[in-house]
């Protein structure tokens, strides 16, 4: 836990969010499961389809990407570039 909190706020809200599609895949998993056997691809397509349409609706932005990237050139220079396209 040490180390997360060397970080700035902004990469960890970036790391922090990894739980937001820990759930989503939750909630596809269980939409899924529920649902048994699916007649065609295309069946299963669909239902996966609309969850992430009905599942969207709770989402919010996050993460500020512009933030999180600065604060990632700032500590790692070698691995990314300085301009964001």
């Amino acid at each position: 836990m040490i180390p997360f909190f060397a970080y700035p706020p902004e990469i960890r809200k970036m790391i922090y969010t990894t739980n937001a599609i820990e759930s989503l895949h939750m909630g596809l998993r269980k939409i899924i499961k529920n649902r048994g056997s699916f007649p065609n691809d295309d069946a299963a397509m669909k239902l996966l389809y609309l969850a992430l349409r009905n599942l969207g609706v709770h989402w919010r932005p996050a993460v500020e990407w512009r933030a999180a990237y600065a604060q990632f050139a700032i500590m790692f220079p070698d691995r990314l570039p300085a301009v964001v396209r």
